[in-house]
This record gives C-alpha cells, sequence and structure tokens, in this order.
C-alpha cells in the first residue's frame, strides 16, 4: 500500500491546519451566537432604523414548508385541472390529425390508381402489379 498517515509529515501537518481553522471558525460562530453585534448592525441602529430581519433557519423553513394555505392548495388544484383539460385537447387533436393523415395517405392511393388507369400505353410489370395491389387496397377497404 502507501505511506500511512502517521508517518506522512505532511499529512499532520494538514490535520492540525484543519483543527486550527475549525477553532477559529467555531469561535466566530459564538460571538454572533452571543448577541454581539457587527459594526454595520450597530451603524443601522445608531440611525434609527431597524436591523434587517435575518431569514429563518433550515428547520423552520422545512417545517413552513410543508404547510400550504388553503389558497395555495386551491390555486395548485385549479392549475392540476387546467393541465388535465389541456391534455385532453392535445389528445383529441391527436387524433384529428392522425385521422386526417389517413384520409389524405388514401387520397394519394386513388390518385395513383387515377393515373394508372388512364394511361393509354401497356403497363410495365412494376406499374401493373402496383395497379393490382392499390385495387385490392381499395377494395378491402
Amino acid at each position: 500500500m502507501g505511506i500511512s498517515d502517521h508517518h506522512n509529515p505532511l499529512s499532520s501537518v494538514l490535520k492540525q491546519l484543519q483543527r486550527q481553522a475549525s477553532i477559529d471558525d467555531s469561535g466566530k460562530k459564538r460571538k454572533c451566537d452571543n448577541g454581539a453585534q457587527s459594526e454595520s448592525s450597530q451603524a443601522a441602529s445608531d440611525l434609527g432604523e431597524s436591523p434587517t430581519k435575518h431569514p429563518p433557519g433550515v428547520k423552520p423553513s422545512k417545517a413552513a414548508s410543508g404547510k400550504r394555505s388553503i389558497a395555495d392548495q386551491e390555486a395548485s388544484k385549479a392549475a392540476s385541472a387546467e393541465f388535465l383539460a389541456m391534455c385532453s385537447i392535445k389528445e383529441r387533436d391527436l387524433a384529428v390529425k392522425e385521422r386526417d393523415l389517413a384520409v389524405q395517405e388514401s387520397v394519394k392511393k386513388m390518385d395513383l390508381l387515377d393515373r394508372l388507369i388512364a394511361k393509354p400505353e401497356p403497363l410495365s410489370e412494376s406499374e401493373e402489379a402496383l395497379k393490382q395491389k392499390l385495387i385490392t387496397e381499395m377494395l378491402s377497404k
């Protein structure tokens, strides 16, 4: 394996620096929690303005996110009903488009069959086979 952490002087120095950084950070945090104000908040209170309101913590925010007002619930229901209505309209439009495409394809086949029947000169083998195929398709519908 590699060099263990116990024998590597760089890793021990790094760990020591990390410990010092965490101690320094926790001291700053305690100062703020004890009610000490920063210079900017003291200046705001000297001017007669109220200090800015801090946002709620993580736990209160999560607790509040689960609670919705009745108006929010009704708006959500209305939005979902509107979405379902739009989906049903879209499905109907799609069905109409599919029918239109089927009709257009049928018209194209009839037009091709009309041209093959109206052709005065003798038909080639492939044209005759296509003509027979189109006739059987039209009769089977």
